[in-house]
């Protein structure tokens, strides 16, 4: 993903503060943390949804492995909303408003079968990992290496969870 569209995003009103990161950094990070933050939310809610919904011969697999993933994904988005107030901006209040450009979305038509789920979960998992890798190399480059070692984490659950469910899929 271009660093120039995921910058471009606009967090609510900020607060002052003197951390040793530039007011105009902390305000490109936390626009980017609203991203993976509604993104990441998402996921959790799709994780579910398809935690529920799951039918056929891989329904425990994939029953176990959503409800790990999307209680990590929960946690997740404390830890990641917390990381944008501490960078001196309000977490995304309204994501309908056009201003955050998500690339996770719900599933539409109805719930897909067990086959499109992974697919769906893994291509979700792997969007998400690439959008914050850009990020992490931003905030290494600008002094932060707190968002920077948090979507590091964050990467690393992502690639084990696209891993784990690529490892479900037959064909």
């Amino acid at each position: 993903m271009s660093t120039t569209q995921i910058l471009k995003v606009q967090t609510p009103k900020s607060d002052e503060m003197k951390t040793g990161v530039s007011p105009e950094v902390r305000e490109q990070l936390a626009g980017h943390l609203s991203v993976i933050l509604a993104e990441t939310y998402i996921l959790t809610i799709k994780s579910h949804l398809y935690h529920w919904n799951v039918v056929g011969p891989m329904f425990k697999s994939i029953h176990d492995l959503t409800e790990e993933h999307y209680e990590n994904l929960f946690a997740a988005t404390d830890e990641l909303a917390e990381r944008i107030r501490a960078l001196g901006h309000r977490a995304p209040v309204n994501v309908e408003e056009g201003v955050l450009n998500l690339t996770i979305h719900l599933p539409a038509g109805g719930m897909p079968n067990a086959h499109d789920m992974i697919e769906d979960l893994v291509r979700s998992h792997e969007v998400i990992s690439a959008e914050m890798r850009d990020m992490v190399a931003y905030a290494g480059d600008h002094g932060d290496p707190v968002t920077e070692d948090l979507l590091t984490g964050r990467i690393a659950f992502h690639e084990q969870a696209a891993w784990m469910l690529r490892a479900l899929k037959t064909t």
